[in-house]
């Protein structure tokens, strides 16, 4: 990594009015940087096809919600953006959230927090999207669609749509604690007592 320096880019709102801004952001640094895997946070897919297509050519990882995260056995990626992601090159991943699972069940059946749910209420403190990102990289490495020890740019949001993006160095679940952000290129100010 050389020594450009980069801007962190603050929102004034949150949310999916950002997502075209925060994927030119990412783009540049990635260009910069010479970074190949960018992880992306998706939920119907509508920002995982916008990043296949500004990312196209790059190791794209589109993350969804895990199926049942919103009913029993229903998943929220439409198959026409999956098809979108995909027709580009873009891999989808379906899992575990790697702040959920099990401990998420632990705290809805006995009403007190896990160790995983703890660490996302932690980052939330730094925004909606700062958790994610972190969550979503865990994840794509995990799955070994992404390398622990790469740098990679990874995009997330606040309930819909791109307003967080970070580089990122990607480690596995058991190993948390080695991942480092590196750089914020972009996310929501907080300048409301409301968000």
């Amino acid at each position: 990594m050389d020594d450009k320096i980069a801007t962190c880019i603050y929102f004034r709102e949150p949310g999916k009015r950002n997502t075209q801004r925060v994927l030119e952001i990412a783009k540049a640094r990635a260009e910069e940087l010479g970074i190949d895997s960018v992880v992306v946070a998706t939920t119907t897919g509508y920002t995982g096809a916008l990043a296949a297509q500004v990312f196209e050519g790059h190791n794209l990882v589109a993350v969804t919600h895990s199926t049942g995260f919103k009913e029993p056995n229903y998943q929220e990626l439409t198959e026409e953006n999956r098809a979108a992601i995909q027709a580009r090159g873009g891999k989808v991943l379906t899992t575990q959230h790697g702040f959920g699972g099990v401990g998420r069940a632990v705290r809805k059946k006995l009403g007190t927090y896990e160790l995983e749910e703890i660490v996302a209420y932690t980052l939330r403190t730094f925004g909606e999207g700062m958790k994610v990102v972190c969550e979503i990289s865990i994840m794509a490495a995990d799955a070994g669609l992404i390398r622990s020890g790469e740098l990679v740019i990874a995009i997330a949001g606040t309930g819909r749509g791109a307003d967080t993006a970070v580089v990122l160095r990607a480690a596995n679940a058991q190993s948390f604690f080695d991942m480092r952000v590196v750089e914020v290129l972009c996310k929501p100010g907080f300048y409301s007592t409301d968000q």
